[in-house]
């Protein structure tokens, strides 16, 4: 906090054998004035040099008051890139405090949370963010303290990754493994298991949703006192106009201020200390006379002292410019990549954002350039495990984001993410992540919008009339009305993106809710993702086929945790493609969507430009892909993927959610694809759920996909046209 004299008088009210030095100290090191209070009652002894090496990260000057251009928010400066940089080698050598973090971090990242999952599932936790507890007496060598020691042997990782991603002033803490640890989380929200201390703990409904309340709560104001704090620490003058600064500071005449403390240190060497003191000051007494400080000018000397630097605040402002300008130059080292990323910025519509922080918000600037906010992202992240968009956010274990309002969200992907959607020019509040329980309400309710289909779309070849899971269809929630964007009928391409993880072949169950807790799961009467997913394709290529009198097929290709390309598929090799096709694994949607990308740019070339870090840059004259991608809503890494979107104007996408009737779940993934393609003219979603009307999917996918409104006259009469044979 950023203490007043008010607040300092009060703290010596509190402890009268304090100084006025010491109780500044203490509030500039806490967010709070109870917290100064309590680090004091702990340690009254606590050493001046960690607040000292605080001070040197403000730019405040106490002596001199020099009045400072102030720069209009609605329109900052133009972004000039940083001069080129010769560099040889086929990708980059640039690193940094976070990259290394990053590096470390994402070695075992993904093998402690599949240790996680298990353990939960393991122990009848369903919900993905309660963590395993057993609480015993003796020692114990069960799953669940086998996945706490494994925690703690993270410890030295989780504090090298703090290291690299806090702002100054900002503290680091964990899950409660050392004694001194100041988590806020502790002893401010409640366990998700009551008081239970039986060994085998169940999580209670009722605390559970204590505990998500509480923690809503203390998320939004940790946050809010985050950005004010680092907010507050920002140099008060434009970093890229040092030089004018430094000409104005010789026309600075002395303030009535510095002339006093000029005068009181003359009166120092005449009188002793004693005689300086007022013994009418209200911070006396008859205990602490002698050993107190000055009062009368004692607050501004505490300040002086205290926050004046080793070096001016235009020096360390030359400092940070400096090191905005190695970090630029060292992540786009030459032409090429400086107009990528400014291309990249300019698509995803950041440009004026970024220009602004880089002009008025500098030490937020580098600390997001560090950490690629301001580029695409590298196509290397997209084949390992883990990366730095893949790692969890857990704010009450202490693994922290990058933004400063980094609380609340489930990883870094997703914090960057809203980032970006909350900075785009025109978001008008797209970057507004709900909570979990206004998710859960908001899934609910769209679950209730749920109507029954046309009955010109049934049919008895359905897959569901088929296998006879049901007498009857589900409701289905209408999509969006539809809306021309991209022309996408005179596109080059289309491609099919076959989401094939364990979940799209497993029998579909629900979650059964207690409240918010999930108690279990029941089986529901519906037929499989992936059958659903099979009997689209077909009606869509078969129509796409004789749309366009053009029998060879759509390229397919599937991902599930690796990617494979299938080759053409029709119609009339449907069925023997689909015996070769493996189901299993994590859903991960970049390693397929990687492999699109490839495929498509090597047909291409001439189009495009391939980038060491960046992979395929499309160019002007770039045909329009049109892709078709079905998934079941379980990928591990759909807001990477919706974040790599924002930056591509040469794809079109229509993506078919296909989930279970029923389940919030479901109508969560289908909200989060609702706002993607709200925000994005180049991508559109429908959703289907439990046993739907196939004909109505095509119509509404087919719509999205060719880019214009389809008539029903129209679908019937490709639906009659007879199918290509040698």
């Amino acid at each position: 906090m950023v203490p007043s004299k008010d607040d300092v008088a009060k703290f010596i009210t509190v402890f009268p054998n304090s100084s006025e030095e010491k109780a500044l100290m203490f509030l500039e090191g806490a967010n709070t004035f109870d917290e100064a209070i309590s680090q004091y009652s702990e340690n009254p002894e606590k050493s001046l040099r960690s607040h000292t090496q605080d001070t040197k990260d403000t730019f405040e000057d106490p002596v001199v008051d020099v009045k400072l251009p102030v720069y209009s928010v609605e329109s900052p400066p133009p972004y000039t890139p940083p001069p080129a940089v010769t560099r040889s080698g086929p990708s980059r050598s640039h690193t940094n405090a976070v990259i290394e973090a990053g590096n470390v971090r994402a070695s075992d990242e993904q093998e402690i949370q599949n240790m996680r999952q298990m353990v939960q599932r393991a122990h009848g936790i369903y919900n993905s963010d309660i963590e395993p507890e057993h609480v015993t007496d003796y020692i114990c060598h069960c799953d669940i303290h086998a996945y706490r020691k494994k925690n703690i042997t993270r410890l030295g990782v989780q504090e090298m990754w703090s290291r690299a991603v806090m702002y100054p002033g900002e503290k680091s803490y964990n899950y409660g493994y050392k004694q001194t640890n100041e988590n806020p989380y502790r002893y401010r929200v409640v366990s998700p298991y009551g008081f239970d201390t039986s060994a085998n703990r169940r999580p209670d409904p009722r605390f559970y949703a204590q505990s998500l309340q509480q923690i809503i709560q203390l998320n939004a104001e940790l946050n809010e006192q985050a950005q004010i704090a680092i907010n507050a620490k920002e140099p008060p003058f434009n970093i890229w106009e040092l030089d004018q600064l430094d000409s104005s500071m010789f026309h600075v005449p002395i303030t009535d201020d510095a002339k006093r403390q000029s005068d009181d240190k003359k009166q120092s060497n005449e009188k002793p200390t004693s005689q300086q003191y007022s013994p009418t000051s209200p911070h006396a007494s008859s205990s602490n006379l002698e050993d107190s400080k000055p009062s009368r000018f004692g607050f501004k000397r505490a300040i002086a002292k205290l926050t004046a630097p080793k070096i001016s605040a235009q020096d360390r402002g030359r400092e940070l410019r400096d090191a905005i300008l190695e970090e630029e130059n060292g992540r786009w080292p030459d032409q090429g990549t400086q107009q990528i990323a400014v291309t990249y910025r300019d698509k995803v519509g950041m440009t004026g954002q970024v220009a602004h922080l880089r002009a008025h918000q500098p030490i937020q600037y580098l600390h997001l350039l560090r950490a690629g906010y301001f580029e695409p992202i590298p196509v290397a992240w997209s084949t390992p495990k883990s990366n730095p968009l893949r790692f969890r956010i857990d704010a009450s274990a202490g693994w922290r984001g990058i933004t400063p309002t980094w609380r609340g969200f489930e990883n870094t992907a997703e914090e960057r993410l809203y980032w970006v959607l909350n900075r785009r020019e025109g978001s008008d509040g797209a970057g507004i992540k709900p909570d979990i329980i206004s998710q859960m309400k908001m899934a609910r309710a769209r679950m209730a919008t749920a109507v029954e289909s046309d009955p010109i779309y049934y049919s008895p070849n359905d897959t569901c009339r088929l296998q006879q899971t049901s007498d009857g269809y589900s409701k289905q929630v209408l999509p969006t009305p539809f809306g021309v964007f991209d022309k996408t009928e005179v596109s080059a391409d289309t491609m099919i993106l076959l989401d094939v993880s364990r979940s799209m072949d497993s029998d579909p169950i629900r979650p059964d809710y207690n409240g918010h807790l999930i108690a279990g799961y029941s089986k529901i009467a519906q037929p499989k993702n992936n059958d659903v997913a099979k009997a689209i394709i077909r009606r869509f290529t078969e129509a796409l086929a004789n749309r366009d009198n053009s029998f060879e097929g759509c390229h397919l290709t599937t991902f599930s945790s690796q990617s494979n390309y299938m080759g053409l598929i029709s119609s009339q090799n449907l069925d023997a493609k689909w015996n070769n096709i493996q189901f299993g694994g994590g859903a991960q949607v970049m390693t397929g969507w990687q492999k699109v990308k490839d495929l498509y740019f090597r047909k291409h070339p001439e189009s495009a430009n391939k980038h060491p870090v960046y992979g395929w840059q499309a160019g002007p004259q770039t045909p329009m892909l049109r892709l078709l991608l079905l998934l079941d809503g379980g990928a591990t890494d759909m807001a990477e993927f919706e974040l790599d979107l924002l930056g591509h104007s040469w794809v079109h996408i229509t993506i078919l959610l296909v989930g279970v009737d029923g389940d919030p779940h479901h109508h969560r993934h289908a909200m989060e694809l609702e706002r993607l393609s709200e925000v994005n003219d180049h991508v559109s979603f429908v959703d289907v759920q439990g046993n739907a009307p196939e004909r109505y999917i095509t119509h509404e996918l087919l719509k999205r996909h060719l880019g214009y409104n389809l008539s029903m006259d129209e679908l019937l009469k490709l639906e009659q046209l007879p199918a290509y044979t040698p």
